[in-house]
């Protein structure tokens, strides 16, 4: 199976229990980047040898949180040398809000993975969007670009709908199987 990286930030533990059904479907490894916006040991080296990346930050102040920023700024290196040039990429988002503007961090994932030269992944998977939906069905929000995840202020992680990680597990997927089609 190809070898996929799922990179995110989680500032309250939303967008990681998301990362970790990302993660899942994908069969993929995780790299969180910490509350100071870096990685760990090995993690720049581990995203080079990726055949895909899933970016995942939660969504703050209308884009994705600073830490995620600064992974992106940092990704110079490989940008400069192309070297994740013809990677598959795609993303994932939380916000407290059922909107929250989650597109402009999906939005934000992809124009990073354009900027790489990559092949961006979306959802494919059609919204539930019938009067018979209820909120724990896969893709309530109705996005397409990525997965997207709501979680109330007052909520803890563990009480994420699960919907929203079916989400997250569908998106790893199909990144998944896409990297295995196409030899990635």
């Amino acid at each position: 199976m190809p070898h996929t990286i799922v990179v995110y930030h989680s500032g309250y533990g939303h967008t990681q229990r998301l990362a970790q059904a990302v993660a899942e479907g994908a069969g993929a490894q995780s790299i969180a980047i910490d509350a100071d916006g870096n990685l760990p040991e090995g993690g720049w080296e581990a995203l080079q040898a990726a055949q895909a990346i899933i970016f995942g930050a939660p969504t703050y102040m209308g884009g994705p949180s600073w830490q995620f920023k600064k992974f992106a700024d940092a990704s110079s290196k490989p940008w400069f040398s192309q070297s994740w040039k013809d990677k598959l990429f795609a993303g994932f988002t939380c916000s407290a809000s059922v909107n929250g503007d989650k597109q402009v961090t999906l939005d934000y994932f992809f124009h990073l993975a354009m900027q790489h030269g990559g092949l961006w992944v979306g959802l494919g998977h059609l919204p539930s969007n019938t009067k018979a939906a209820a909120r724990n069905d896969a893709n309530w929000i109705g996005t397409f670009s990525g997965a997207a995840a709501q979680a109330p202020a007052d909520a803890s992680a563990a009480e994420m709908f699960a919907g929203d990680l079916e989400n997250g597990r569908i998106l790893g997927q199909r990144v998944a199987q896409l990297a295995a089609r196409l030899g990635a």
